[in-house]
């Protein structure tokens, strides 16, 4: 084998450090990537895939990308879930004996990127960790861009994804030999960790030091064993990956499950809070409800939408402010808001010290804003915006700094200077003035040269290859004085320089660099002068999120004609005229309102009436009705009432899951188990055509088993909406079930939808019209008229599934989930200790027990 080149021995040990991930290796202007690496580069960008050198007889691949354009490519990486080492030049090339020193300054990953170019505006980039034992589950996530660092405990498979699928982390760290496996391959940024990175003991030794504190009790998370390890190894990951302090991570807070209504995965995506079914953010209830300011509003939008709260005071806080501000003057306080900008993320890469010019200009015209805006808050008296307003406070003396130091359109980086404003530093302005060729001091020595020399057409000038010069024509070239060095000569005229013009050349020439390093230190030590102000700007831009999200719902409720609801301790769900607020955006006609008045004696409906005539629209309206009430949202109705609520449920709609291998009636029965076992009386249960994907005969006993649970075990506020006509029995056979219908209008053949909810059952399901007006050939419609005739004219006859089948079914057990009286033998066996009987007595016991029960 060739031994391999200093330059390759140098990038092998570097490449050893990091054997998962790609390696930018920096050469010159160009980051190249090596063997494997330069092979997947190639694959994942799209770029030309070349060779330098041999390893073993064979070409060694190489895959390069340029420096000046590296954002874009680690871009499309970060997206597609990988993560890349920068391995950058620090050595000086000049004194370097060999290849010049090299190290691994940054590390990008999905979960820590925090450069602008990198991320996602509107959206939290999450990185999160995943530790599990036995069924429970330690879950930490922390948002590096922000700060925020949470954690909770998890119990069961479906807390855990439902949890997974509201955070949508960039990148899940999880333990060695983690055997829920299948939960989480389907994240793109997953990463395998040692199992020590998960200690409990190491996580809170690492904790601490990061908060400065002895223990971890203040923060409530004490006893929380796996969240701890697990939030341990999400900071140790964040140290390794990040390579410098972090100082604006400054706590972790607990997040229990109790303070918020918990929405399990199917839910989530059914309802379309943030993603529509098909993976994108259009005609969702965060695409209508976003008219927000900054994009630190409106990653706080949708945290509140997939983290609805319980907690009454928080909320009733939240609906009072939006009164205030609807009464107030709300636009002047948007269009300020839109001066603001994303600082919290600004705040984040000033704390690790990666920020950008730019960032101190947005930062710079950010504080100059909040003195108006502060104006603007004064008159309102709503507790929140007070506290609001008090926490957002003013930064006179960083604005005033700011403004003396950046100018107002600053390159994007600040490697080549031009970044610090003139006057702010005597001696970079001196500098400045020396390297940009101190024009007054050529002006003099021209002008003096002249005088001397007599020569009337001598010029001083300056060119980049040259440097300095005095340039005489060649008809005077005979009045120059001895001390002139000639230093090039052109056509028609002579160039010279003098020891005095070489000294100011020399003094220009350094002092270019010179300028440029002094530069570097007053941008630097702008990090030093905000450090001390970071706790309280990450307060304030968290409280102008805070603000941005009221005043955008303010609007909505205002543009949208949504009104307050009223939240009420006695369970029930109460609303007049409610309307679907995405649904009524998309639409080109009105939308029908529908009223739903459920309380503790009617706690279920039944819903039934023809597809397309509305059933999941209503129910999809209730529940996010509900939803926008627990985010402290005014909602699209009239007027409303809503009880506690602690979890809602949807089973609506079904797709086959064939990756895990689950075919459409396994997914339907998997949710449908999951509401089963976790719904309560508290609960709010949508569930839309159970049973259609088996036999009639097992789709309706499930359908019908399904309802009555839910009606008499658990009590929750249910819709069931089904095409089974048969469960409208229900509400005859049970308290607290009702049935409401979707209204139609038939015409000879043809259907209208009314899309008004009336009470009583619908007195068909109108499947026929339904498919006419879908397209289905008419030949077809027309058998399967003639079929329905035969089907029942049968059912009248035989009983086969129908009304009268199901009047037979129920009249014979009022209830699926009473228990019956005992029997006879069971009553004789209650008696009786096996333990107290002869081998002759068991054996007449077995005769008198075949007798009584006339086997």
């Amino acid at each position: 084998m060739e031994s391999h080149t200093p330059m390759m021995r140098q990038y092998l040990a570097i490449k050893a450090q990091h054997p998962n991930i790609l390696l930018f290796y920096r050469m010159g202007d160009f980051y190249e990537l090596f063997f494997d690496d330069a092979k997947r580069a190639a694959e994942l960008l799209d770029i030309s895939l070349t060779a330098r050198g041999k390893s073993g007889g064979e070409p060694i691949p190489m895959a390069g990308v340029p420096y000046h354009a590296v954002e874009s490519y680690l871009a499309r990486l970060v997206k597609m879930g990988e993560s890349v080492a920068i391995c950058e030049q620090v050595g000086d090339p000049a004194t370097s004996k060999g290849p010049v020193e090299r190290q691994v300054q940054r590390i990008v990953t999905p979960g820590t990127v925090t450069d602008e170019a990198l991320l996602e505006e509107r959206r939290d980039n999450v990185l999160a960790a995943v530790y599990g034992h036995k069924d429970s589950f330690g879950l930490a996530w922390l948002d590096i861009t922000s700060g925020r660092f949470l954690v909770t405990e998890l119990q069961g498979e479906d807390q855990l994804s439902a949890e997974l699928q509201r955070l949508h982390p960039a990148e899940l760290l999880y333990p060695e030999g983690f055997a829920w496996f299948e939960l989480i391959s389907h994240i793109k940024g997953i990463r395998r960790r040692p199992e020590w990175e998960f200690d409990q003991q190491t996580a809170s030794q690492q904790l601490n030091a990061q908060f400065g504190t002895q223990d971890l009790s203040g923060f409530g998370v004490g006893n929380i064993t796996l969240a701890l390890g697990a939030a341990g190894c999400v900071l140790q990951y964040v140290k390794d990956t990040q390579r410098t302090a972090l100082p604006h991570i400054r706590a972790i807070t607990l997040e229990q499950q109790s303070t918020r209504v918990q929405l399990d995965a199917a839910t989530r995506r059914n309802l379309e809070l943030t993603r529509n079914l098909s993976g994108g953010v259009e005609h969702t209830l965060f695409a209508v409800l976003d008219k927000t300011a900054t994009a630190m509003g409106s990653r706080l939008l949708q945290r509140y939408l997939h983290a609805p709260i319980t907690d009454r005071e928080e909320l009733s806080a939240r609906q009072q402010a939006i009164g205030a501000l609807l009464e107030g003057d709300y636009p002047q306080l948007q269009a300020q808001l839109k001066q603001i900008g994303d600082i919290e993320r600004i705040m984040a890469r000033l704390a690790l010290r990666s920020a950008r010019p730019r960032d101190f200009s947005r930062l710079k015209l950010a504080l100059n804003a909040l003195p108006e805006l502060q104006a603007s808050l004064a008159p309102y008296s709503a507790s929140l915006l007070a506290s609001l307003a008090t926490t957002i406070s003013t930064y006179p003396e960083l604005a005033t700094l700011l403004d003396r130091a950046i100018i107002d359109n600053p390159p994007v980086v600040i490697r080549d200077g031009g970044v610090i404003a003139p006057g702010y530093n005597a001696d970079l302005d001196e500098l400045r003035d020396l390297s940009q060729g101190a024009t007054d001091y050529l002006h003099q020595l021209e002008q003096r040269e002249r005088e001397a020399t007599g020569i009337a057409t001598l010029k001083v000038g300056y060119n980049k290859v040259h440097g300095f010069f005095i340039e005489v024509s060649r008809a005077n070239s005979g009045a120059v004085p001895a001390h002139y060095i000639r230093r090039q000569t052109l056509k028609n005229n002579e160039r010279y320089i003098t020891p005095e013009l070489k000294e100011h050349e020399d003094k220009v020439l350094t002092s270019q660099s010179r300028a440029l390093a002094l530069e570097k230190q007053l941008y630097e030590a702008l990090f030093d002068h905000i450090t001390p102000h970071l706790d309280k700007l990450i307060d304030s831009a968290q409280s102008l999120a805070k603000l941005d999200v009221l005043v955008t719902l303010a609007e909505r409720a205002e543009t949208l004609e949504y009104h307050a609801p009223k939240l009420v301790d006695v369970p029930g769900i109460t609303y007049q005229n409610g309307r679907h607020p995405v649904v009524e955006e998309v639409m080109d006609g009105p939308f029908i309102p529908n009223p739903l008045n459920m309380n503790t004696q009617q706690r279920t409906m039944v819903i039934t009436g023809p597809n397309m005539g509305g059933k999941s629209t209503f129910m999809r309206q209730t529940a996010l009705i509900v939803l926008m009430a627990y985010i402290g949202s005014y909602v699209p109705a009239e007027q409303a009432e809503i009880g506690p609520v602690d979890k809602i449920f949807t089973r609506i709609g079904a797709s086959d899951d064939l990756a895990s291998g689950r075919s459409t009636f396994m997914v339907e029965m998997t949710e449908t188990a999951n509401i089963l076992h976790n719904a309560t009386p508290y609960s709010l249960v949508l569930m839309d055509e159970i049973g259609r994907g088996t036999s009639t005969y097992d789709g309706l006993s499930l359908a019908w088993a399904c309802a009555e649970y839910l009606a008499t075990q658990l009590n929750a506020f249910t819709l069931f909406a089904t095409h089974y006509f048969e469960l409208t029995e229900l509400a005859n056979q049970l308290d607290g079930v009702s049935n409401l219908h979707l209204d139609a209008v038939e015409h000879d053949d043809t259907i209208r939808f009314m899309h008004t909810v009336e009470s009583g059952a619908a007195s068909k399901s109108y499947g026929l019209q339904v498919a006419q007006l879908a397209g289905v050939p008419k030949a077809v419609i027309g058998a399967a008229k003639l079929r329905l005739k035969q089907l029942e004219q049968s059912a009248k006859v035989s009983g086969s599934p129908g009304n009268n089948a199901q009047t037979e079914i129920t009249a014979t057990q009022q209830s699926l989930f009473v228990q019956p009286e005992p029997s006879a033998v069971e009553l004789a066996l209650a008696g009786i200790d096996p333990d107290d009987l002869t081998p002759k007595q068991a054996l007449a016991l077995i005769y008198e027990l075949k007798k009584q029960s006339n086997l």
